[in-house]
């Protein structure tokens, strides 16, 4: 799906209908990146810190990290906020969490019943100020990748040259 790109996912998930398969360490990742959606302050510390571990060797000083919009503009404040504040930080990258702006709310996408049909940018806006700067997408779960393909196209008809995907864990599809 990304071919002109890297995208890299930290960890597997395990979705909730094969989580009695899971060990007792990828429960409590689970319960970590379940917490870190919720927008919990470990949580998003614990996302923040894993990150920028694994892209330490990056230099990122000019590029703006943006996180793919959550339903509502209080669920992607509780969520991300933080989180991008700490990775920033850490990473030395630029905070591009005042570029994406939620009006309103749409149903969640997970909840969906017409989930291929709910786009993350059907209640969202990016600012102009984003033309012309190298992006890093992250997001904290990845299952189909439809949410960042739609997002990064929004970003890349803004102007914005998205250089990489990132996140915190993809779903596992199978099992042996």
């Amino acid at each position: 799906m990304f071919t002109d790109m890297l995208a890299y996912a930290l960890y597997e998930y395990i979705p909730k209908r094969r989580i009695y398969k899971a060990s007792f360490e990828q429960l409590d990742l689970n319960r970590r990146i379940l917490d870190f959606k919720d927008g919990r302050n470990y949580a998003s510390r614990w996302a923040a810190h894993t990150m920028a571990y694994a892209l330490q060797a990056v230099d990122l000083s000019d590029t703006v990290v943006m996180c793919i919009p959550a339903h509502s503009q209080h669920a992607y404040v509780r969520r991300y906020k933080r989180f991008l504040s700490e990775f920033c930080s850490r990473s030395n990258a630029v905070n591009g969490f005042d570029y994406v702006r939620i009006h309103g709310c749409r149903e969640m996408k997970h909840l969906s019943a017409q989930r291929h049909y709910v786009s993350c940018m059907s209640n969202a806006s990016i600012d102009a100020g984003i033309r012309g700067r190298k992006v890093l997408v992250i997001d904290d779960i990845c299952t189909t990748c439809s949410s960042a393909a739609t997002f990064i196209s929004c970003l890349r008809a803004a102007g914005a040259e998205v250089v990489m995907a990132m996140f915190l864990a993809r779903t596992k599809r199978c099992w042996m």
